[in-house]
């Protein structure tokens, strides 16, 4: 008879079992990266959360307005970059945007677009004319009765000024309380981070008490035009 001696060298070793606390940490671990990888995906091609800071789109938007902003509608851009690689649409007159402030980059502003390029914009005594014509100004309020001749400032009275081609004029709706391109020029079609489209959110701070009497419960969900 042949002397057992046991297994082989070449034999396969047995696999140790994983300890099942450390498979549950490291699958964990896996799940957060993924799910981190797709936000940052989603939030860089696709939407963007927004929370309105001032007031100067009263009364379509309030402070405390939380906004899911689209950021595909007008193209998917390279980050950094600012560059766009596929094209969709351009923003129109009347969208509300949410952009590059120009003179701070590390804050992002929210407007509505009055002018795109080729526009003559021209503002007589706080009424607004397009191309020699009437802007019908659905939506834009007046606060302030008195109205600044140009040499003082820019808000009641502007221009004539073109819209370059790459770029946009934009106002806030709250027209005598708000700093947009009256002030400090046009915003550039690359620094456009997309356009504002239905409010998700609403937290009033400053009326109310209780937690649920501060939610503007009329205001979730609204579409924004």
């Amino acid at each position: 008879m042949k002397e057992n001696k046991g297994p082989s060298k070449d034999a396969p070793k047995e696999k140790q079992p994983k300890n099942p606390a450390k498979a549950k940490v490291q699958e964990f671990i896996e799940a957060m990266i993924i799910a981190i990888c797709i936000a940052v995906f989603i939030r860089t091609l696709f939407v963007q959360a927004y929370k309105i800071p001032s007031q100067s789109m009263v009364p379509t938007l309030l402070v405390g307005d939380h906004l899911l902003v689209n950021k595909f509608i007008y193209g998917v851009k390279i980050p950094l970059l600012r560059r766009t690689i596929i094209p969709v649409t351009d923003p129109k007159r009347g969208d509300i945007i949410v952009f590059i402030y120009p003179q701070d980059r590390s804050k992002d502003f929210i407007k509505r677009v009055i002018g795109v390029g080729g526009d003559k914009i021209e503002i007589r005594n706080k009424k607004i004319l397009i191309n020699d014509r009437p802007y019908k100004d659905k939506v834009g309020i007046y606060s302030d009765p008195v109205s600044y001749p140009a040499i003082v400032q820019p808000r009641d009275n502007f221009g004539p000024a073109t819209v370059p081609h790459n770029a946009l004029f934009v106002m806030g709706d709250n027209r005598d309380q708000s700093l947009d391109s009256r002030f400090w020029g046009f915003v550039e079609l690359k620094d456009v981070e997309g356009k504002a489209m239905v409010i998700y959110w609403s937290w009033n701070s400053e009326e109310q008490d209780r937690f649920w009497q501060k939610i503007r419960w009329d205001r979730l969900g609204s579409p924004l035009h």
